[in-house]
């Protein structure tokens, strides 16, 4: 069997993984964003209860190992009785370890808009929602861009970690296919493959940044 043909065989099975993958990216992600803006929106403008409670999860979950966090969710909650399947248990992790992230990344960015724009809307005779809604997200979303785009594939990265509690994603389905046959075609393409997911949402990204410029 030749290079090519070997590495048709094979792809099936890593496609199947970087299914999996994907699955928990986008469902991390539809957790995640919303989590990290209402929790960023808390901390600018919350109650003081309510600053400090984000305060510490976001020092919590920022300021300890992935790894770690997954372990504990995972491995660790069934102990007090909560039990998570893997693909769950992966999803809350990496929702709340990336919305932790994103909370700081839109309170930075919502923190940046100049005061004086909040009481023109109040003058105005608008609403605290109505002046996120309409005045402060659109120009805050230009402005977190590059850093969101960061987080975006530093996630793509992360879920390799999947692995770990025996989720068959991207990275495992390789690892195995190259110890059955002794060779490293499987991690070359799944290089690959990581290589342009990330190639994508930086490209994404920046169409992203150019549509939105306008609030600059």
């Amino acid at each position: 069997m030749d290079q090519m043909d070997y590495v048709l065989s094979i792809l099936p099975f890593i496609l199947s993984g970087l299914k999996l993958t994907a699955k928990v990216y986008v469902f991390t992600l539809v957790f995640a964003l919303p989590l990290g803006l209402l929790a960023a929106i808390g901390k600018v403008k919350g109650p003081k209860l309510l600053q400090k409670i984000l305060y510490l999860y976001t020092w919590i979950w920022r300021g300890t190992p992935l790894l770690l966090q997954l372990f504990f969710v995972f491995y660790g909650l069934p102990i007090i009785g909560i039990r998570l399947s893997p693909f769950a248990a992966a999803t809350v992790t990496y929702a709340l370890n990336s919305g932790a992230y994103l909370t700081e990344i839109f309170r930075g960015g919502i923190e940046s808009i100049d005061k004086g724009q909040y009481e023109a809307a109040k003058a105005l005779g608008m609403t605290y929602p109505q002046t996120m809604r309409r005045i402060i997200i659109p120009q805050t979303v230009r402005r977190v861009l590059p850093p969101s785009c960061s987080e975006a594939v530093n996630l793509v990265k992360e879920t390799a970690l999947l692995a770990v509690i025996g989720m068959p994603d991207l990275l495992r389905i390789s690892t195995q296919i190259f110890t059955r046959d002794f060779n490293i075609t499987p991690f070359i393409v799944a290089f690959g493959l990581y290589l342009i997911i990330s190639s994508v949402l930086v490209k994404l990204f920046g169409t992203l940044e150019k549509k939105y410029s306008i609030y600059d």
